[in-house]
């Protein structure tokens, strides 16, 4: 049996696969925390969808996980933005981190509908496959108040949070192709609510009736063989007028059973505002450069229907002060209160971090120390004090522990006996020392 080679699973020639280091562009991990039901774990999976190819779109999360984990991770894979969804006691509620400073945008989702059930009710259900996500989608923010004096703050703050989620859009180097989705964001000032809606981006040509579109794009029914996949059924036609200017099972309106010019106006592509003309080639049959068409929206899904409650400075375990509440609202004196405690708190972190990174420089350096001067410093140290006990011995007349004494070779018994009793005489000798090592000579 012929071995199987194995594919490389790396980019080849050398290039280091480096998610981050395209410049502009917000990368986002969306994740879902804590326990939480299989609708709203869908609907994680379907906001994935929305911000593909800009976020991890295959990341698994685990019960032991943190979200101190992934705001760990997240910079060294060039994630800009963490949204978090977690279920509460009162509804599912969702997180926006700007990473790494902040700020944290809290929201309630109010209602919400899945990708499948927009699919479901739409009449006009759209078949979306992976090409259509190979590019991100285009923002379209609609009814937030333009900055101004007058503009509570927290609003335009809102609507920064939500342009950096998505690339900037850049009108001379965006090609024309690469437009194939829109994702809106509408803010309803009655309901105080934030509208998430993702819609697919269709051209149909201009001018032209239904059925004759037909002609032009091809059948859209399912066929029930591959070989006539792709004609359109003639079968229970007379003749080709009766497919194209009438509608199927109905009579005409004229008495020879054809509609007119004027009934047939309702079946056109778009009316007149919604034709332009299209500056490069896009993406479908005869859909050329310079051709007029009508541009539609299709929604696939999912819509949120999202509330703001609250707004903190810094991230989720390091939050500063609170910079809009919906249901807290606080005096000055309370937000004075409030600004110097966490200012306190950030100093004492400061502070302990400083300390923290002292300690770890001095038990580094005590660590070189020990290792570089052990061997070199430690013989000099022994051979001087080594060389200061022998002084000491040479004046106090200790005994050398290498002198041998042999018994009977050196005097007799008198002169031991007469050794003996100097010795009581005399002040008695301290021990000897003993020596660490034997100095060089």
């Amino acid at each position: 049996m012929a071995r199987r080679r194995k594919n490389r699973t790396h980019l080849k020639g050398g290039v280091p696969s480096d998610p981050g280091s395209a410049e502009g562009v917000p990368k986002s991990f969306i994740i879902k925390h804590g326990q939480v039901g299989p609708s709203l774990a869908q609907l994680v999976r379907d906001v994935r969808k929305v911000m593909e190819p800009n976020t991890a779109s295959r990341l698994r999360e685990r019960a032991r996980n943190k979200l101190k984990d992934f705001m760990t991770l997240a910079p060294t894979l060039g994630v800009t933005h963490l949204l978090a969804f977690t279920l509460t006691d009162v509804a599912p509620s969702l997180r926006i981190i700007r990473l790494s400073a902040g700020p944290t945008l809290s929201f309630r989702i109010e209602r919400y509908s899945l990708l499948k059930d927009i699919t479901r009710t739409s009449r006009r259900a759209k078949s979306i496959g992976t090409v259509e996500y190979l590019t991100p989608p285009l923002l379209v923010l609609a009814s937030f108040p333009p900055p101004s004096p007058t503009t509570p703050p927290h609003l335009t703050l809102l609507m920064k949070t939500f342009q950096t989620l998505f690339p900037p859009l850049a009108p001379k180097t965006l090609s024309l192709s690469s437009a194939r989705r829109i994702v809106l964001i509408s803010y309803n000032a009655e309901r105080g609510t934030v509208d998430f809606r993702h819609y697919l981006i269709t051209v149909k040509p201009y001018g032209v009736s239904k059925r004759v579109r037909k002609v032009l794009e091809g059948a859209t029914a399912k066929a029930s063989s591959s070989s006539t996949k792709g004609l359109l059924d003639l079968g229970n036609e007379k003749d080709v007028a009766d497919f194209l200017l009438r509608k199927r099972g109905e009579p005409g309106p004229s008495s020879d059973g054809y509609e007119s010019a004027a009934s047939s106006a309702s079946s056109v592509g778009g009316d007149e505002a919604d034709a332009i003309s299209l500056a490069d080639d896009y993406v479908g049959r005869n859909n050329k450069r310079g051709s007029k068409r009508a541009v539609r929206l299709d929604e696939i899904g999912p819509r949120m229907e999202l509330r703001l409650i609250k707004i903190a400075e810094g991230i989720p375990g390091k939050e500063g002060s609170v910079i809009y509440h919906e249901f807290v609202k606080k005096s000055k004196t309370q937000v004075a209160a409030q600004k110097a405690d966490h200012a306190a708190k950030e100093k004492l972190r400061k502070q302990r971090r400083e300390e923290q990174e002292r300690n770890v420089e001095r038990k580094k350096n005590l660590a070189k120390g020990a290792e570089g001067g052990d061997e070199e410093e430690g013989g000099d140290n022994e051979a001087k004090e080594m060389s200061a006990d022998e002084e000491e011995d040479l004046e106090e007349g200790a005994w050398d522990e290498e002198e041998e004494i042999s018994e009977g070779e050196e005097g007799s018994d008198d002169e031991d006996d007469e050794a003996e009793e100097s010795s009581e005489d005399e002040i008695p000798r301290p021990p000897p020392k003993k020596l660490k090592a034997r100095a060089n000579h």
